[in-house]
């Protein structure tokens, strides 16, 4: 018995021990806003001819470390997955595992990494900096950076910017940079303690801190050229934009149902099928990155298609290949139609319909516009258009002027069942009903005219709702001033595509091409910093200036030099064979 209780009283002691060692936050008393001081370290900040295997750091309180691998940039680059850390009490210990370069100066960025385990207070801009050599290396290249698309913008505090020596055969797609730092909220940057030599330069949005660029989902910046870093480099910037380089090509090619289905590896940017009875018997459709043949008399039997794809970066496939059709007892896929309902028009109404498969045929004793209980505006075949009508035929547009004549306001677009007819003989089996509003004259807007600061033309000048949705586009050629006219009060962005290689659309370069993105600016007030105008009925804004935005490259003196003034490479496309699609 005794026995028994001197072992609880042993057992008690043990756990009272264990308790008060234990390291935790204390209860009560005020709340700890002071961040952890460094109180000192081995090596010495700014330690020559040293050569450590083990880092170790001293604070005035007790520490933690959050996702030090991620947080803690280090430069030149380590090999992090080797490094191992270690809090205990007040002291950091960093163990690198491997050989240090001779001669070679070393930046350790702790960041927010280091923090008191009371409130989570982090160390303040803590640094350390040592050399293996006789000096301290001490240039540095400063600047910003930003998305080249101005609107909906990631935090600029996740994009990484890195050097990689010239001499290096990795990039950023695959290694971390030799030496690197991160951005500010504001986009500002500046990697120091660089040794003399010959860099490429690179940002990225690094979404997954693999503190290496995906180059199918995150966006990415670059210079052209390398940097000779003979002495401390400030004002550069490097736009981001978003490029996938991954490789086009067919997946796979494989008959659905009666149908014929051409799998492609990435969406592409366009497409063209070449065969002597397109849309006649031969029909197609695009669903993401697949495009689908119809053919409407072929069973159990092939014919040879000729296509001619291109992604987004320029590059272009051109093929031949067999489409097989056969006969199948599979249910047919019902047709499916969308419409761009409860839009506002002025004079005429730009209806738009969309189906899911190729449009064959259109019954038109069943298709027009109502506007009261007894009167109609038949819609004609003049009326009707494919936006495309050698390519794509799953979307039509209804344009139709409104006579100030008709007084009313609301006007209906009604097609019945059986008025659509697809390629595989489905008609629409529900009936359309969607409505247009005539804008009152006093909720118009004289409209919205300005200029494009900028001598480079082409030039696409897009309105954007503030939803950032398309409006209305002017593309100009021989001019930088644009008019948008007789427009719904309500609040807009504008902004300005400079469409170097003349295809009326944004292209994001192509970084394998050493082909930069398409410049974009935008419309900004320069005094309060807004985006957006805020158009009244009656009103007229006049004088809507847009100012060009740096691309990536240098500035000094308040002149630009830049990539996009010294290299005008058109976006040509690339034909390659489809067995030859790598970088």
């Amino acid at each position: 018995m005794k026995s028994l209780s001197l072992a609880l009283l042993l057992l008690v002691a043990v756990l009272f021990l264990n308790s008060c060692a234990k390291q935790s936050s204390p209860m009560g008393g005020p709340q700890d806003e002071d961040p952890p001081i460094l109180l000192s370290s081995s090596p010495e900040n700014e330690s020559i001819n040293v050569k450590p295997e083990v880092i170790s750091l001293e604070f005035n309180e007790y520490v933690q470390l959050e996702n030090p691998n991620q947080t803690i940039i280090i430069t030149p680059k380590l090999e992090t997955s080797e490094i191992e850390y270690l809090a205990i009490k007040n002291r950091i210990t960093i163990t690198l595992n491997q050989e240090l370069e001779d001669s070679t100066t070393y930046l350790f960025n702790f960041q927010n990494s280091i923090q008191d385990i009371t409130e989570n207070n982090p160390a303040e801009r803590l640094r350390l900096v040592f050399s293996t050599g006789t000096t301290i290396d001490s240039l540095s290249v400063s600047g910003t950076v930003d998305f080249i698309h101005p609107y909906d913008k990631p935090d600029l505090e996740d994009v990484i910017i890195g050097l990689y020596q010239d001499s290096d055969t990795t990039d950023l797609f695959t290694s971390a940079p030799y030496y690197i730092t991160q951005a500010d909220s504001a986009g500002s940057f500046e990697i120091t303690n660089i040794k003399e030599g010959t860099f490429r330069a690179y940002a990225w949005y690094d979404e997954n801190n693999s503190l290496k660029a995906e180059f199918r989902n995150e966006a990415y910046g670059y210079l052209s050229e390398p940097l000779e870093i003979t002495k401390n480099l400030s004002n550069l910037h490097i736009n981001l934009a978003r490029a996938d380089l991954s490789p086009l090509k067919i997946s796979r090619s494989v008959s659905t149902g009666s149908n014929f289905d051409i799998v492609l590896s990435k969406a592409p940017a366009d497409f063209e099928i070449k065969h002597p009875a397109k849309n006649k018997d031969l029909f197609y459709r695009l669903d993401n990155n697949t495009i689908r043949l119809y053919h409407r008399n072929l069973t159990n039997d092939s014919t040879e298609i000729e296509l001619q794809i291109r992604d987004s970066v320029g590059l272009q496939l051109d093929t031949l290949l067999m489409a097989v059709f056969l006969e199948s007892e599979r249910s047919k896929q019902d047709l499916e139609i969308t419409t761009n309902s409860n839009l506002n028009f002025i004079d005429e109404i730009n209806a738009e319909l969309i189906f899911n498969k190729p449009l064959y045929e259109i019954n038109y004793d069943s298709l027009y516009f109502s506007y009261d209980s007894a009167s109609i505006i038949p819609i004609t075949p003049d009326m009707v258009s494919f936006p495309d009508s050698s390519h794509l035929r799953t979307k039509i547009k209804i344009i139709t002027q409104i006579p100030d004549s008709i007084a009313q306001s609301k006007f209906t677009l009604y097609a019945s069942d059986s008025t659509f007819q697809d390629t595989e003989d489905i008609w629409n089996e529900e009936e359309i009903n969607t409505t247009f509003t005539r804008l009152k004259t006093d909720n118009l807007a004289d409209g919205i005219y300005g200029n494009i600061n900028t001598s480079k033309t082409p030039i696409l000048v897009q309105l954007l709702s503030s939803q950032n949705e398309v409006i209305r586009e002017q593309y100009l050629t021989d001019t930088t001033y644009f008019e948008f006219t007789k427009l719904e009060a309500a609040t807009y962005r504008i902004q300005a595509i400079i469409d170097t290689n003349g295809n009326r659309r944004w292209d994001p370069g192509n970084y394998n091409k050493n082909i930069q993105p398409e410049p974009i600016f935008y419309y900004m007030d320069e005094d309060s910093g807004n985006d957006k105008l805020i158009l009244r009925g009656g009103w007229t804004l006049e004088d809507q200036n847009i100012q060009p935005r740096r691309t990536s490259g240098f500035e000094t003196n308040n002149n630009t030099v830049n990539e996009y003034d010294l290299i005008q490479i058109p976006l040509e496309m690339i034909k390659i064979s489809e067995n030859d699609l790598t970088y």
